[in-house]
C-alpha cells in the first residue's frame, strides 16, 4: 500500500537507490537520462518514487550505473520468509498442490509465470518468440523481486527452470520457504499429457530421455530447498497435509 502521498515504498526506495548511485558516479540527472535514453522528467519521477519504471528502462539505467536491474531491486527489497515457493519440473504438481495448500493456509496462490507476463506486458510464448530465454530470465528475477517486496504471505508456484537462474534461486532461498515437489520422470510425463499438453512428445522420439536428463541435472539444485516432499503415488490431500504440518 502507498503512503499518504500515494507513493509505493518499493518505488521510493528504488528511486533513492538510483539517485545515490547516480551521485556516486558524479552524474547529473540530465546526463543519466541522456545515457539511458529516457526523458529527464521521467527519470526525476523515478528518483522521487512517483514513476513505476519498466524492466527494460530500469535495465537501461542500471547499465549506465554499472549494476544490474535485479541488483537494484534486491538492494531495496526487504528480506522475508512469508512466501512458500514450490519448485520442481513440469508435472510435479506445483499448480494443483499450490492451490490446495494456499486454500488450506488461507493465503493467495500466485504463479511466477503470470507475474512475468504482467511485467513483460505479453504472454510467455510471445516473450520467448520475440526476446528469447535470456530476456525471460531477467524479467523473471525482476518480477520475483517486486513480488517479494510486497511482504505478503502467499504460495508461489515457480517455473521448472527457475533453478537455472542463480539470482532467482538466491532470492527464493533467502526470502521464501522453498519446497521441492518430487516425482518420478514417468509421473512428470503422464501429468503433463493428462493436462492436454502433448508438446513434449511431438517430433521428439527422445523426449523421455531428455526429461530424465533434465531431472538428473537439476536435482542437486532442487535438493537445496528447505523442504523436499514426494508427490508420487499420493493424493493432493496427503501432500498438502504433510506440507502444512512441516511448514507450520
Amino acid at each position: 500500500m502507498g503512503g499518504p502521498s500515494g507513493k509505493q515504498p518499493l518505488l521510493e526506495a528504488l528511486g533513492g537507490r538510483v539517485r545515490a548511485l547516480r551521485q556516486e558516479h558524479g552524474l547529473t540527472l540530465r546526463e543519466l537520462a541522456a545515457r539511458a535514453g529516457l526523458s529527464e522528467r521521467f527519470l526525476s519521477g523515478v528518483e522521487s518514487g512517483r514513476a513505476n519504471i519498466s524492466v527494460l528502462n530500469l535495465e537501461s539505467v542500471a547499465v549506465v550505473l554499472g549494476v544490474t536491474a535485479a541488483s537494484l531491486l534486491a538492494a531495496v527489497a526487504p528480506s522475508d520468509r512469508k512466501v512458500i515457493s514450490l519448485l520442481g519440473l513440469r508435472g510435479a504438481g506445483k499448480s494443483t498442490v499450490g492451490k490446495a495448500l494456499a486454500e488450506r493456509l488461507r493465503v493467495p496462490f500466485v504463479e511466477l509465470d503470470r507475474l512475468v507476463e504482467g511485467e513483460a506486458g505479453m504472454t510467455l510464448p510471445e516473450v520467448f518468440a520475440i526476446h528469447g530465454e535470456e530476456y525471460y530470465r531477467r524479467v523473471e528475477v525482476v518480477a520475483l523481486t517486486r513480488f517479494l517486496a510486497e511482504e505478503r504471505p502467499a504460495v508461489l508456484a515457480t517455473g521448472g527452470g527457475v533453478v537455472t537462474s542463480p539470482e532467482a534461486l538466491r532470492l527464493l532461498h533467502e526470502r521464501t520457504r522453498s519446497v521441492w515437489l518430487r516425482a518420478t520422470p514417468e509421473e512428470h510425463w503422464d501429468r503433463v499429457v493428462k493436462q492436454g499438453d502433448r508438446r513434449p512428445m511431438q517430433n521428439r522420439p527422445q523426449a523421455m530421455a531428455e526429461m530424465r536428463r533434465r531431472l538428473r541435472e537439476r536435482e542437486p539444485l532442487y535438493r537445496r530447498s528447505d523442504v523436499s516432499c514426494t508427490t508420487s503415488g499420493r493424493t493432493v490431500q496427503q501432500v498438502v497435509a504433510e506440507l502444512s504440518e512441516r511448514l507450520g
